[in-house]
């Protein structure tokens, strides 16, 4: 058997198929090499000798914690403060302007970072939230932050990030007010930690019970996912966005010709989706 990276096809190819079922992200077969660069750590902590011996192990045992962790592994979860800036840009400067009048009797806000990652998304958004509208001090405000990873959420719960993390999209003065030196690290503050409900929550089956959401965030997912899975997706978002409310998706990613629902929006260098009213 031909071996690249020190994985054969065969079995990347069960790779895929368990990353697959368990998660709807398609792995191409070109990436190989994230078998290697991902599961070598796995497999030397778990005393195999080489990954073969950890696939075997996949291979022959029932869906356990190790299966899980393969799965978490082979998953990207890159993320980074205010990415793209554009969104938060169109999320301050209108769309929460707009949901806060619209809002104003009720004082309540559902927002929900569907595929948190790391947890610099929603911290993005607290912050936000913070500098520019005080006044949601005294609302009740929902800020859900979700991904399928407990690994992710582990370290999300915990706010602690390195300095290239902080360096990535974190402008100084943010930095200084909401964060503070621990050793090496960066650690967020507990008061912006207590603002984001951590849950685990995967996309691609059912979902817990959630209020409605008046702004999702569903950035940087559906380009992992094959037609169906994307068409399912949005099919279950449009039910759980409020009628006025607001879906951001990244830079690579769209509506159109999946789901009909929804029209694109465009807020200056800002674009996000809403639903056909």
């Amino acid at each position: 058997m031909k071996q690249t990276m020190g994985v054969s096809a065969t079995d990347f190819d069960f790779l895929r198929d368990l990353v697959y079922r368990h998660s709807a992200v398609v792995l191409s077969a070109d990436k190989t090499y994230l078998a290697e660069l991902y599961l070598q750590p796995i497999t030397t902590s778990l005393g195999f000798t080489k990954i073969a011996d950890l696939v075997n192990y996949l291979r022959n045992q029932p869906f356990n914690h190790i299966h899980t962790q393969v799965i978490e592994a082979l998953v990207t979860n890159e993320t980074s403060f205010f990415r793209d800036i554009y969104p938060f840009e169109a999320l301050q400067k209108f769309v929460l302007p707009e949901l806060i009048k619209k809002r104003a009797i009720a004082r309540s806000l559902n927002i929900w970072c569907a595929a948190c990652s790391h947890g610099q998304e929603p911290y993005s958004i607290a912050m936000l939230m913070r500098e520019h509208f005080p006044m949601l001090a005294n609302w009740s405000v929902k800020l859900i932050a979700s991904d399928f990873s407990s690994k992710a959420l582990t370290k999300a719960c915990q706010g602690r990030y390195n300095q290239l993390e902080i360096q990535r999209g974190l402008p100084k003065n943010l930095c200084d007010r909401y964060f503070h030196k621990v050793d090496n690290e960066w650690q967020i503050l507990d008061n912006l930690i207590k603002m984001v409900e951590f849950q685990q929550i995967n996309l691609v089956k059912t979902w817990p019970s959630l209020p409605k959401s008046d702004v999702i965030f569903l950035r940087n997912v559906l380009i992992y996912f094959d037609i169906p899975t994307k068409k399912a997706l949005l099919n279950k978002i449009k039910q759980q966005l409020s009628v006025d409310g607001y879906l951001f998706l990244g830079n690579a990613e769209t509506t159109i010709n999946l789901d009909a629902s929804f029209e694109r929006v465009q807020f200056n260098k800002g674009i996000c989706y809403r639903l056909q009213q």
